[in-house]
C-alpha cells in the first residue's frame, strides 16, 4: 500500500495506526505539499500536482493506494474525480480525528473508508 498525504504530515504514531488497521507496514508515504490558488481553477491545479508525482498509468491502475485528502473542500472533490479517472475506481481515504482531552491539537487514524465499496453499495439503494 502507498500513502498520498495531501494534508499535514503523518506521526510515526498515525503510520503505526494506519498498520494495525490495514495487517501491514505502507510501503510508501509520500507527502505532497498543497497549496490551492483560490483564483485558479482547481482541475488544472490537480492535473499539475499529480502529474508532478510522476506515477504512471500503470502504477495508478495497479497500486494499493490509501489518500490522505486536503482539507479545502473543493480541492478535495477535484482530486477524487481526478483520481477517479487515473485509477478507474475510488481510492481509499483516511479520516483522522482529534483526540479528546489533548493538550496540544493532536490527531489519530479514526478510520480508512473505502470509497469504491461505498460506491457499489449505493448503487442497490437506486
Amino acid at each position: 500500500m502507498h500513502i498520498l498525504n495531501f494534508a499535514h504530515p503523518l506521526t510515526s504514531r498515525q503510520v503505526d495506526q494506519i498498520s494495525a488497521l490495514v495487517g501491514s507496514v505502507p510501503e510508501q508515504v509520500q507527502d505532497v505539499r498543497v497549496q490551492f490558488e483560490l483564483e485558479q481553477p482547481f482541475s488544472q491545479q490537480v492535473i499539475r500536482l499529480l502529474d508532478d508525482l510522476g506515477i504512471s498509468a500503470q502504477q495508478w491502475q495497479t497500486g494499493g493506494w490509501l489518500i490522505v485528502l486536503p482539507s479545502l473542500n473543493y480541492g478535495a472533490a477535484v482530486l477524487l474525480a481526478e483520481l477517479h479517472g487515473r485509477m478507474g475506481h475510488f481510492p481509499a481515504i483516511l479520516r483522522l480525528r482529534p483526540i479528546a482531552g489533548a493538550l496540544v491539537t493532536e490527531y489519530d487514524v479514526a478510520e480508512i473508508i473505502n470509497l469504491e465499496a461505498i460506491r457499489a453499495e449505493a448503487r442497490t439503494r437506486r
